[in-house]
């Protein structure tokens, strides 16, 4: 009896895990290229409050004209939220990921597990899905996996605490606004713990890491190499979208991107394929029909069906 046989038959829940795995990632259009021409996701905008402030970051609650992360043409209510996801779905059964990415950070949002809780009900084969800056993962992580959230989503902007103090303006943590070196430090911490239970508890987990020259450029490949030590699926490397206090900083060339996700390629599976998306997009990845009309909503449905 070969090895790979005595393997199956002495552990068949290894083989339903692969299997598992696999479905997950066919089926979810950020984590498989392929998935994307096929399979929708919708973002469910219930989270609108964040523990941490980037200095890149400008958050808008009632925008309909910028396609970026952080905006979100109406804040919902988890009741709202179930009630969205419900009508997009049967519109567009194609969808086979909710998630949660913002315009706050989920975690910081008690919303967010009011908003699973229903989800989880009333669809019990979908994927669900989060976005986080990581900061209370590691205590939050529980409550994720006894609602079934199966896909995880990490922004890692740097690995090196003296880094992670030039992007973060302050974080909100234990009740106390902090700064410097000090934040940086938790924020390093947090994420890395947060991460590695992820992994253990068999979440598929993706990194997102913001691309900003003069600033992190130079340190994503240790990002990368330290997010294969740690069993991260792929990796997301977004261009920096120049606002707030990082609006001096041009942002990176398409060239200069792909250049970095060559040198991190080895390391970690890389996503080319993001459209940096809204906190209320839905539909495929490159066509967004949050923000197109009913008639052309109606024409891809019918393309899909």
């Amino acid at each position: 009896m070969s090895d790979e046989k005595n393997t199956k038959e002495c552990c068949p829940e290894s083989d339903e895990r692969d299997s598992d795995f696999t479905r997950l990632i066919s089926e979810h259009p950020c984590y498989d290229k392929n998935a994307q021409h096929k399979f929708g996701r919708i973002h469910l905008p219930v989270a609108p409050d964040c523990n941490v402030q980037c200095k890149f970051c400008v958050r808008e609650f009632d925008c309909v004209n910028e396609s970026r992360p952080g905006v979100t043409s109406k804040v919902l209510t988890p009741q709202e939220a179930l009630e969205k996801a419900k009508d997009v779905i049967k519109e567009h059964p194609f969808i086979k990921v909710v998630g949660i990415a913002g315009p706050g950070d989920p975690l910081a949002n008690d919303e967010t597990f009011e908003t699973f809780e229903l989800i989880k009900k009333e669809f019990p084969d979908i994927t669900l899905c989060m976005s986080t800056n990581g900061l209370v993962l590691p205590e939050k992580l529980p409550e994720l996996v006894r609602l079934g959230v199966s896909t995880l989503t990490v922004t890692v902007n740097a690995v090196d605490p003296e880094i992670i103090e030039k992007i973060y303006s302050y974080i909100i943590y234990d009740g106390k606004v902090l700064k410097g070196i000090e934040a940086a430090k938790i924020m390093h911490r947090n994420q890395m713990d947060g991460i590695k239970a992820a992994v253990e508890a068999g979440l598929v987990l993706k990194i997102n890491t913001v691309l900003i020259p003069t600033i992190n450029d130079d340190h994503i490949i240790d990002i990368a190499k330290k997010m294969k030590e740690m069993g991260v699926y792929i990796m997301n490397v977004m261009p920096l979208i120049s606002q707030a206090e990082f609006a001096h900083i041009t942002p990176p060339t398409a060239q200069e991107r792909a250049a970095v996700q060559k040198e991190c390629e080895p390391y970690v599976t890389q996503m080319r394929h993001c459209r940096q998306c809204r906190a209320d997009a839905y539909g495929l990845i490159g066509e967004d029909m949050s923000q197109v009309s009913e008639k052309r909503r109606k024409l891809i449905n019918i393309k899909k069906t």
